[in-house]
């Protein structure tokens, strides 16, 4: 029986499937395992179930041993698919064989859905993405939509959020989609908590573009990330794309290409995003008013951050603080 400080906690269930990838099989429980209340309750706990118990295959040279089998999902808030590379008929044809199919059915209605990388295709053969935007790994991206042409892929981005359906790119992406729910249930100060445990960043910037092979790469001379950093400390500032150009030495033309070689997102998408996390952290720490926050982030008016955070999460900035500031209470 859970105990008291774990009883309420958010259970994630980890589905493990035949051909799973180790490391992304670990990363939910690394992420959400460390994750705490300030009071030091775990917010989460983490479980981990298969379609028949016992000794599962991996990709790697060695088995894992699961104890819980498929009935564990109807217990789950959130269940979470990592990648796995069979049945190869999923891959081919874009279908669940039938004893697959009765594993996902056992999941309640309302449950949230997650995926990493090829994970997402078990997301879509079980009707999970039929209209959705999603992602999944760049080099499956082209395979994905053919294979499932009502899903809307996005193969540049490191994650997708469709509110009760989550989907993200290869490998330490899913790094990436488990902070970032972590951040969207508990607020960015126990997601940078969790992500200095595990010593990566608490967000990374730009999008999968930046890790694609390209045909002819460019030498890279210069970066931009002098640039960034000087954005960084001016966000309540305006900003123009000229400035920015201005501290590589660079042309307009030739800044925006190469920043958006390197993060995967033009300078201003950068920088909104920029703004949007230093108006989290504010409504989260401090007791500035929503006007005051809005000028620090950098968005001039409330008006402007309420469309911006709106867009960005989902709801204006009044609620986000009542949220996750009465979280820290």
């Amino acid at each position: 029986m859970a105990s008291d400080r774990t009883s309420h906690a958010h259970r994630v269930v980890v589905l493990a499937l035949p051909g799973v990838i180790p490391f992304e099989l670990s990363i939910p429980h690394r992420i959400f395992g460390r994750a705490f209340s300030p009071a030091g309750d775990p917010l989460y706990t983490v479980v981990t179930c298969t379609s028949v118990p016992g000794l599962v295959p991996t990709e790697a040279d060695f088995e894992v041993y699961v104890e819980h089998g498929p009935e564990t999902l109807a217990t789950a808030d959130t269940v979470l698919v990592p990648a796995a590379y069979e049945p190869d008929v999923l891959f081919r044809d874009g279908r669940l064989p039938g004893p697959l199919a009765e594993v996902f059915a056992r999941i309640r209605p309302g449950t949230r859905m997650a995926s990493i990388c090829t994970g997402g295709f078990y997301l879509a053969a079980a009707g999970y993405l039929d209209g959705r935007p999603a992602t999944t790994h760049w080099s499956w991206a082209e395979r994905f939509q053919r294979l499932f042409p009502s899903v809307r892929v996005d193969p540049d981005v490191l994650y997708v959020d469709d509110g009760d359906v989550l989907t993200s790119a290869g490998v330490a992406a899913g790094i990436d989609l488990c902070l970032h729910l972590v951040r969207r249930d508990h607020g960015s100060a126990i997601a940078n908590d969790v992500a200095r445990r595990s010593v990566v960043p608490p967000h990374r910037d730009g999008g999968q573009a930046q890790y694609v092979r390209r045909p002819v790469p460019e030498p890279q001379l210069a970066t931009t990330s002098a640039a960034r950093g000087w954005a960084l400390g001016r966000l309540h500032q305006p900003i123009q794309l000229r400035d920015l150009a201005e501290q590589e030495s660079m042309s307009v033309r030739t800044f925006t290409r190469r920043f958006r070689e390197e993060v995967g997102v033009s300078p201003g998408q950068w920088l909104t995003q920029q703004r949007v996390e230093r108006a989290r952290q504010l409504l989260e720490s401090t007791d500035l008013s929503v006007d005051e926050v809005a000028r620090s982030a950098g968005f001039g008016t409330a008006q402007s951050m309420r469309q911006h955070l709106q867009s960005a999460l989902g709801v204006p900035p009044t609620a986000y603080r009542r949220t996750f500031r009465a979280d820290r209470a």
